[in-house]
């Protein structure tokens, strides 16, 4: 399994979680060891989002992939 293919995996795992509060995550690329992602839906505006990439997500990531130096939110949508 490649980097990607399990930064996707935890990525799928975590989605549930945030589809639940209205909100969603969309993986965009990853490149020199940053992850790139796409927040969206109630995520996108949420006070929290920075707490949340932080804590959760990149940490759910960099717990699996060593590797990862850093999970960048390229830009929020609203839907």
């Amino acid at each position: 399994m490649t980097d990607v293919d399990k930064i996707k995996d935890i990525i799928n795992k975590l989605r549930p979680f945030l589809i639940n509060d209205g909100g969603d995550i969309e993986f965009i690329k990853y490149e020199n060891n940053i992850v790139y992602i796409r927040m969206m839906g109630a995520c996108a505006d949420c006070m929290m989002i920075d707490v949340t990439i932080k804590e959760c997500i990149e940490e759910a990531i960099v717990e699996e992939v060593p590797e990862v130096l850093e999970v960048v939110n390229v830009g929020s949508i609203t839907e």
